[in-house]
């Protein structure tokens, strides 16, 4: 019984042996077979020809939207207001009158001395003939060429009085809400409503001092803000003179258009300031960019082959590289299939649309 099971195991012995001597050639073979068709594909990829093109070199910073001009409308004499007449919220033009106070008591005294003038007037013109047939000395009709001059500067104090009552537009612009009503007393500090000029707007924001001298009166900026898409363009026409100990940044102020005004006063902005411009700059999509130890390389597309090219790089953009060496316009860079490359292989262009 033993010996039949001590051949039972050799026989199974033998038969795994041969099983395996059958199974394992045909094993290496079908590797053969595959790595030859693996070594034969290329890998696709896409690619980016260099170009020289134009380089803006920004900085990203934030700011607020002001109205190119903003007044609070108060009155300069008190008294109680007798007409309205704007609408709020609606467009005014300079010089228009807005509101107006009772100036009952102020015409009866203007009257007064518009007759108290034209009598000086006529005793005026009857001491000048006088004085010209010596019937009167100089001394007397300078009294009386007196007494019309300070009747004359009491008329013109009573109607710049009255010039008081009338509140009138300051500037062209939209004004706003209003705080009073027809019948309501006001005084100076009373606030009736406030006035904006929105078109041009400026752009308040400020950049770190690093950059003082780099920035100047008439540099471009781009900004946008929530809700809009759309970037709009802007040009800086004053620099603050001092940088702000607190913050260590410098204050700017551009100026952009707003027709129809539909960028309003106190939004946010997200500010681009274009600090320098470079004529004729290569650059590369930041995903072609493969970090080193000693710096940064590429791969180029060269005849079906991918060939590592070292290079050095200089300012960054929102999706591109700036290349100061290495590179030369008409150069093809692969941009995908980065981490699969290597030195000669063998590459197939998919996608030949510039990213």
């Amino acid at each position: 019984m033993k010996k039949s099971k001590i051949i039972g195991l050799i026989l199974a012995i033998v038969v795994v042996i041969l099983l395996l001597t059958r199974i394992l050639p045909f094993s290496d073979n079908a590797a053969d077979s595959s790595g030859t068709r693996s070594g034969s594909a290329k890998l696709p990829v896409s690619i980016y020809i260099v170009e020289p093109d134009l380089l803006r070199n920004r900085l990203l910073t934030t700011g607020s939207i002001m109205a190119n001009e903003e007044v609070d409308l108060t009155s300069e004499s008190s008294g109680r207001i007798t007409g309205i007449f704007f609408k709020e919220g609606k467009k005014v033009r300079k010089g228009e009158l807005l509101i107006k106070i009772n100036d009952a008591e102020l015409k009866a005294e203007l009257l007064k001395t518009e007759y108290r003038q034209r009598l000086a007037e006529d005793r005026e013109a009857r001491g000048r003939k006088q004085l010209d047939i010596e019937a009167i000395s100089q001394e007397d009709y300078d009294v009386i060429q007196n007494a019309l001059n300070t009747v004359k500067a009491e008329t013109q104090l009573i109607q710049a009085q009255i010039a008081k009552t009338e509140i009138r537009a300051p500037f062209d612009g939209y004004i706003g809400l209003r705080y009073v009503s027809e019948g309501s007393y006001i005084s100076q500090n009373t606030r009736i409503a406030r006035l904006l000029d929105i078109d041009p707007i400026k752009i308040d924001f400020n950049v770190p001092e690093k950059y003082v001298g780099l920035v100047n009166s008439g540099d471009k900026i781009t900004f946008r803000i929530q809700g809009k898409e759309l970037e709009q363009d802007g040009e800086v026409y004053a620099v603050e003179p001092k940088v702000d100990p607190g913050t260590r940044t410098l204050q700017l102020r551009a100026r952009s258009a707003n027709p129809g005004g539909s960028i309003l006063p106190g939004a946010f902005a997200e500010v681009k300031l274009v600090l320098d411009e470079i004529e004729n700059a290569l650059l590369v999509p930041t995903e072609a960019l493969i970090p080193e130890l000693n710096g940064q390389k590429v791969y180029l597309f060269n005849n079906g082959k991918a060939m590592p090219r070292n290079v050095d790089i200089g300012l960054r953009t929102e999706d591109k590289v700036q290349v100061m060496t290495g590179l030369a316009a008409g150069d093809t860079v692969i941009t995908s299939g980065i981490l699969q490359l290597r030195p000669g292989l063998d590459v197939s262009v998919s996608d030949n649309e510039r990213s």
